[in-house]
């Protein structure tokens, strides 16, 4: 596996790639910062990002778990940059429980480029799994001028 740290607003985000695919993105740092084509496109995506530049990712991915998981990132992935979804919306597509979309939520591996911080809950704003939790959701919301949608 092959890694590399970005610095960001959003603290040193640390992307790892498998197989030529995008299979994670932590709030870490690595002392290494590996190469390869991959991580060069993913770290200037993020910083693209980062600088208002960039709405949407271009980068194969690949979600480890069940099939389910994969399902919300999927759906998740859609969530135009800016806009929200809450998890019943999400829950509905799916014909799931709300429950299980966020606990497949906080389980997404690839926060941020898989946009998790987009999905809220039916009263509003709800936590993060990133560091940072829900402050962090919040700068990313801000970040995409979806600010309005907090109140």
């Amino acid at each position: 596996m092959l890694k590399r740290t970005v610095p960001t607003f959003l603290g040193d985000l640390t992307i790892s790639e498998d197989d030529g695919a995008v299979t994670a993105l932590d709030w870490t740092r690595v002392t290494h910062q590996d190469r390869s084509d991959l991580l060069d496109k993913a770290a200037a995506q993020l910083e693209e990002y980062a600088a208002g530049e960039r709405e949407t990712f271009d980068l194969p991915l690949r979600v480890g778990g069940s099939r389910f998981q994969q399902d919300v990132c999927r759906v998740m992935s859609a969530i135009p940059y800016g806009y929200t979804r809450t998890y019943g919306e999400i829950a509905k597509d799916l014909g799931v429980p709300a429950q299980a979309v966020g606990q497949a939520c906080g389980g997404n591996p690839i926060p941020v480029i898989i946009p998790c911080h987009r999905v809220m809950g039916a009263r509003g704003l709800t936590g993060f799994s990133g560091r940072g939790g829900v402050e962090t959701k919040v700068a990313l919301l801000r970040h995409e001028g979806a600010a309005g949608l907090l109140i």
